[in-house]
């Protein structure tokens, strides 16, 4: 199965700001953004005029990052998205939010996405007391997540639970972090993604 596998704190200095890809590092001293806040390469420092279109594709770009998703499978998503009923973008945004990888890292359960792709995979998880290994699972309004039987004692998945504790949960899931699960009650509207993006550019992108 194709991923990156490159570093990801390189990622997030090409699209200029937190991708939040590292988890807890990401809110350190340690994050390379704050550290080095222009693109990497040796020509990173330098002046750069951004055309229209480098606008467009570094939106989709950093919205395909966040998610961890590869080009081919993004645009799968978009030509699904265009044909559904709405607004294309946000359509987009909500494919992308109930990825059942994406549920874990919002439920608490990882640090970050990659580290919820890696429990997934892992079989780790659980969806309506079935195991499910595929990342990019699509969950349903009703589906409890859980974490499945030995896999509760990890001492990462303890550690995130704890960490998550303090933080707020998306209004459209609800959270048992002692018990380690959570459940799906509605699809989630463009108000309630916090995903800093113009998703109206990636159709802008898609469209030409």
């Amino acid at each position: 199965m194709a991923r990156y596998t490159g570093p990801v704190c390189r990622l997030c200095r090409r699209e200029g700001e937190k991708l939040f890809l590292k988890g807890d590092r990401c809110y350190t001293e340690k994050c390379a953004v704050d550290r080095r806040s222009y693109p990497p390469g040796q020509h990173g420092q330098g002046r750069h005029k951004v055309s229209e279109y480098g606008l467009h594709l570094r939106e989709k770009q950093k919205l395909r990052r966040i998610y961890g998703v590869l080009e081919r499978q993004f645009e799968r998503y978009y030509d699904r998205a265009s044909r559904q009923k709405g607004i294309t973008g946000e359509n987009l945004l909500r494919i992308l939010e109930l990825r059942l990888d994406n549920i874990v890292y919002r439920m608490g359960f990882a640090a970050s996405r990659s580290q919820a792709r890696q429990l997934v995979l892992h079989e780790h998880i659980a969806v309506n007391g079935r195991k499910v290994d595929i990342p990019s699972y699509e969950v349903e309004v009703g589906d409890v997540i859980t974490v499945r039987g030995n896999s509760r004692n990890m001492q990462l998945i303890k550690d995130n639970a704890e960490a998550a504790q303090g933080r707020s949960v998306p209004e459209w899931l609800e959270v048992n972090l002692e018990q380690m699960e959570g459940k799906i009650l509605a699809v989630p509207t463009r108000e309630q993604m916090d995903i800093s993006v113009q998703e109206h550019l990636i159709v802008e992108f898609y469209s030409r």
